[in-house]
């Protein structure tokens, strides 16, 4: 085989595959979308169902937030199905976007906390955001002829020429044809000429063959048990370090590249019932409920203690409230302590005259720590103060915890 031929047959280069991606990116529809359209954009331009590409979404989102950062970036770059832009391109002046310049601006803001938030993470982010990238990239170079193609520039070229209309003085709206067809030979009636050829009726289409069920699903699930039966064997020995947390971020991994192979071999979608309900346990479990679920943790505690020994290293509820009053404790003495909800508030009340360090922290809501505010996602505060007598005294070190939404405060009485 000469160089030539080889060079022809040969996979394109990782350039030439991401500038294809760019010049025939998908195009988000205006019918059938979820919020924005972008998971059906994919779908429609690579012929694989819309609703694996929205789970997929989901699960990076359990990654450091990585789905909703690749969405968002979805949402400025892929252009209307109408439009000769995306928004973002549409922004520096490049094309025009249905999406108004504010809007545009809107999202670019909301960039900001979801970088944010993606950053603060551990690892796991990064790995996610580098398998959306991936499977991206494989799907455009094994199915980027598959789909709906088209190129950018189409559109700016038919705004640009605009419709090209060719009238008939007979039948006006349609071109006229010079010559008679094979069945008038002597042109007899030349009114019917633009009808088809006897002849050229496409034939009756031929039944589609049975398509072949992939394997996908079994091997994914297969995987799937494996993992669970491993962690079942090892779990004890880890010292507490394998969670029932970990456990369902690892099948949620297993399951994420399950479908990755299911968009390639047109299986794997019985995967999305197992993915969704676990995607929202693991949220939950890690975000609003790390400890888990217990019936003793949903309701109120009201707690004020009148010696130290009383003082309980920890206060905890899943859902409600703690309200702690701490101003009946003795002038002397230290005291170590603990207040933390998942969902809902805490409240704690220190002396007037005692030494206090406190860290404040809220997931999404708001924090009032001794004169100190935050307001938001995240919200954190941590100081130390001395009271009204300044150093000495009641020594009081206190953490005060809301990990999902809620509000803290801690003030002095």
């Amino acid at each position: 085989m000469s160089g030539e031929s080889t060079k022809a047959h040969s996979a394109p280069s990782v350039e030439d595959t991401l500038k294809d991606f760019w010049a025939t990116r998908p195009r988000r529809p205006r019918q059938g979308r979820k919020i924005a359209g972008v998971a059906a954009g994919i779908g429609a331009r690579y012929g694989i169902d819309p609703v694996i590409v929205r789970v997929a979404f989901v699960v990076a989102t359990f990654y450091g937030g990585a789905g909703v950062l690749a969405y968002l970036l979805g949402w400025l770059f892929l252009a209307e199905e109408d439009d000769e832009a995306s928004p973002m391109e549409a922004l520096a002046g490049h094309g025009r976007s249905s999406s108004s310049t504010t809007f545009t601006v809107a999202l670019c803001v909301a960039m900001f906390p979801a970088f944010w938030w993606f950053f603060d993470r551990d690892f796991s982010g990064f790995i996610a955001v580098a398998l959306i990238g991936g499977s991206l990239f494989l799907l455009h170079r094994h199915r980027s002829h598959l789909g709906t193609v088209r190129p950018a520039a189409a559109r700016t070229s038919e705004m640009e020429a605009g419709p090209t209309v060719v009238w008939d003085p007979i039948q006006p709206g349609y071109e006229a044809r010079q010559q008679p067809p094979a069945w008038d030979p002597l042109g007899a009636a030349p009114f019917a000429w633009d009808l088809p050829e006897p002849s050229s009726r496409e034939p009756d289409p031929e039944p589609p063959a049975p398509r072949r069920r992939s394997k996908v699903g079994l091997v994914t699930m297969a995987f799937v048990f494996l993992a669970v039966g491993v962690g079942v064997l090892i779990g004890p020995d880890t010292g507490g370090w394998l969670t029932l947390q970990h456990g369902i971020g690892v099948v949620l991994g297993i399951l994420g590249l399950g479908l990755v192979a299911g968009a390639f071999s047109g299986g794997g979608r019985g995967l999305i019932g197992l993915a969704v309900p676990l995607a929202a346990t693991g949220i939950a479990m890690t975000v609003v409920w790390p400890s888990g679920i217990t019936a003793e943790g949903v309701g109120e505690v009201n707690e004020k203690p009148m010696t130290i020994e009383q003082v309980q290293t920890s206060y905890q509820r899943n859902l409600g409230s703690v309200t702690l009053d701490l101003r009946e404790l003795p002038e002397s003495g230290e005291v170590k302590t603990k207040a933390k909800v998942g969902v809902g508030d805490v409240t704690v009340i220190v002396p007037e005259t005692a030494d206090v360090t406190v860290k404040c922290s809220v997931g999404v809501g708001s924090v009032a720590c001794l004169g100190s505010e935050e307001e938001g996602p995240d919200s954190k505060v941590s100081k130390t103060d001395e009271g009204s007598d300044g150093k000495g005294g009641l020594v009081i070190e206190l953490d005060a915890i809301v990990s999902g939404p809620g509000a803290v405060e801690v003030r002095r009485g």
